[in-house]
């Protein structure tokens, strides 16, 4: 029985034994066969070479040329040209303020009221004595009435030896300081009228009303302040803002045009920090009387409307200035040029699509535009998107650049 029990042992790891060789035989084939493959693979994987870029795109514009009005464009500054300190002309005290700080106020509007009381007791005063000198005056030409009759009667009887010599000598005396008591009455009335008058006037200044018609700034002086006419101090300023006036520094070579522009010759324009344009065009005024020999430069003065005050002195503008035409002229949008070291260039489109670079010259501005006065000819093809991108000698894919132009042809 044991014999049998071992024997069935024995033939039992023969099984397995065989079981296992021939799984793992058959198994080797498709086994190697994934090995193989995924070598392969790794190998052709390995030995492909990736695809080339296709050339960059850029936006490309196409020159022609135009017909054009050109401007200059100069840095200026707006400034009030007949700004007002408005100053107290009597003592007192403010009663009462009557504008508000900032806004706009017209000629002989009330600003202040200083105390009246003084002053009217002043007129009072100059009143009362006035129709006093009247009064004198009256009294006066009454005495000289009678003096002048005493001297009618006594002279015939005087003649006649009616009455003696000596009656008609006092008679002419009396009439004579009659005379010269009106004569003084009469100065006196004067007097007092003219007193009277300044005491009036006085009244009136205690009232202080704007000169002019504009922006007034900042009080200096509140409510119960004293008024000095004396002070050093304006009690507040005005500005007109219609119109506004600009200043701005031209060339010695530019001048002679600007000279000769003083009847409005010469159109102007304003263009503000924001870069819109004030909508009233200006004319030229004044150039000043000499040129900074420092600078070579002279200053030219232009006024330009401001109804609604949109424009305030003391502001930074640029003022343009229309300086003629140009026939097919060649322009380009100012991006499209590049600068390094005070050298100007584009980028162009050559033959075959390469990118060149080309040296300019631009001239005067048009709007957000130059002209090219050398290096660019019409037809040619400048690169204005893209131009990170774009590199002389090397190939591009370009486009078709819409450019908006201006409306107004600058």
């Amino acid at each position: 029985m044991t014999a049998i029990i071992k024997q069935a042992g024995e033939d039992t790891a023969m099984i397995t034994t065989a079981w296992r060789r021939n799984f793992w035989m058959g198994a080797g084939v498709p086994l190697a066969t994934v090995a193989i493959g995924l070598f392969a693979a790794g190998r052709g994987k390995a030995a492909t070479k990736p695809a080339p870029s296709p050339p960059p795109e850029v936006g490309i514009i196409r020159v022609e040329g135009e017909h054009v009005a050109t401007y200059r464009e100069y840095p200026a500054r707006t400034y009030a040209r007949d700004l007002v300190e408005v100053r107290g002309r009597v003592d007192g005290y403010v009663d009462r303020r009557t504008f508000d700080i900032g806004s706009d106020v017209h000629a002989g509007q009330v600003l202040y009221v200083l105390d009246v009381r003084p002053y009217e007791a002043e007129v009072e005063r100059a009143r009362g004595a006035l129709a006093q000198a009247a009064a004198d005056i009256a009294q006066a030409e009454a005495v000289l009435l009678k003096a002048r009759q005493d001297v009618v009667r006594l002279e015939p009887l005087v003649k006649e030896e009616a009455a003696p010599r000596q009656d008609l000598d006092n008679a002419l005396a009396a009439r004579q300081a009659a005379e010269a008591a009106v004569l003084s009455r009469q100065a006196t009335v004067e007097a007092n009228r003219a007193i009277l008058r300044t005491a009036e006037l006085n009244l009136e200044y205690a009232t202080i009303r704007a000169p002019i018609g504009g922006r007034i700034g900042d009080s200096l002086l509140q409510v119960g302040g004293l008024v000095t006419k004396t002070s050093s101090q304006p009690l507040t300023t005005i500005v007109p803002l219609d119109p506004v006036w600009v200043r701005f520094q031209v060339s010695e070579a530019e001048l002679p045009p600007f000279q000769r522009a003083n009847n409005g010759s010469i159109p102007i324009e304003l263009v503000l920090n924001d870069g819109t344009v004030h909508p009233h065009q200006g004319r030229i005024e004044n150039t000043l009387n000499s040129v900074n020999t420092k600078t070579g430069t002279m200053e030219v003065q232009a006024m330009f409307r401001n109804p609604d005050h949109s424009v305030l002195p003391g502001q930074f503008a640029r003022v343009r200035v229309r300086t003629g035409e140009r026939a097919s002229a060649v322009l380009i949008p100012q991006r499209a040029v590049q600068e390094i070291q005070g050298q100007q260039s584009v980028l162009t489109l050559g033959a075959d699509n390469t990118v060149q670079t080309r040296s300019v010259v631009t001239g005067e501005r048009v709007d957000q535009r130059w002209v090219i006065e050398q290096g660019l000819k019409p037809g040619d093809s400048v690169i204005l998107e893209g131009l990170q991108k774009a590199r002389a000698g090397a190939r591009v894919t370009p486009r078709p650049y819409t450019v908006f132009a201006s409306t107004n042809g600058r």
